[in-house]
Order: C-alpha cells, then structure tokens, then sequence
C-alpha cells in the first residue's frame, strides 16, 4: 500500500515539474521517503539517499548550466534578475505559465532599454527561452532518475 501512495506521490512530483505548479524534485523526494521511512531497512535508505542526491545533484545544475549558457551568450546578470522578478509577477498573474512568460518578457524588456536593436534584445530573449527549456528538462532528468532509483528498490526489495 505504502509503495502505490509513494508511486502516486512520485507521479505528482514529475507532474509538477513539467507544470510549475508543485515544487516537483521536493515531492518526488517525499513520494521516495514514503516509501523509503516505514519500510525501516537499509534498502530504503540507500534508496532514499540516491534520490535525494539526485535531486541535490539536478537543483544544482539546473540553475548553474542554463545561467552559465546565458552569460556566455552575452546577456548580463542585471537583465537576468529583471526577468526573474517579472517571472514571478507573472507566476502569480497567468497561473503556471506566466512564470515562463514573466521571465522571457523581462528579460526583453531589459535588453530592449540596454541595446538599441529589437532584434539583438530579441536573440537575448530568445537565449533566456532556451535556458528555461533547458532548465526544465535537467530538473525532469533529476526526478527521473530519482525515481528509477525507487523503482529499481521495488524491484530489488
């Protein structure tokens, strides 16, 4: 019982990866000590352990890579910021998708005051868009992998 509740769980985690409305890697976690914590064994441990490192491991470099690929782009840290402050306004505005839209928004805007050209503002929004995608897909692989790790305990337990 205790493994279809944590597979729920787990489930709902990648759900909200993908749609921003859960701290997705958080959950998965949860879903993992649901079933890890009461089975009480060494197998649930180490499990445990992999996943939250996993999840550790995909935190880290879903906000390192994408923000190292923004830099070597040429977009300046100041116009990541703007687009982060309006990513969450619109997180708050558009439901679920106004964070992506926030972000991308801002972070146009702000080129758009530092560069004369629209279309140079636009290359660094459209960068900004890249690095969201690919900073989703790294937090995806994280949870993922944390829960073949889990399902890999099911199997050997």
């Amino acid at each position: 019982m205790t493994a279809v509740l944590a597979g729920v769980i787990i489930a709902v985690g990648l759900l909200g990866i993908v749609s921003l409305v859960l701290p997705g890697l958080v959950v998965v976690v949860a879903g993992v000590a649901v079933w890890a914590v009461p089975r009480g064994d060494a197998l649930g441990w180490w499990v445990l352990g992999i996943a939250g490192l996993l999840v550790v491991a995909g935190t880290v470099a879903k906000y390192l890579l994408p923000g190292r690929a923004l830099k070597e782009a040429g977009v300046p840290g100041r116009t990541l910021m703007l687009g982060a402050g309006l990513g969450v306004v619109g997180f708050f505005v558009i439901p679920v998708i106004g964070l992506f839209l926030g972000f991308v928004l801002g972070v146009w805007l702000a080129e758009l005051v530092r560069l004369p050209d629209r279309r140079q503002a636009w290359t660094s929004a459209r960068h900004a868009l890249h690095a969201v995608g690919y900073s989703m897909l790294i937090e995806l692989a994280a949870g993922l992998l944390a829960t073949t790790a889990w399902i890999v305990g099911l199997v050997v337990g």
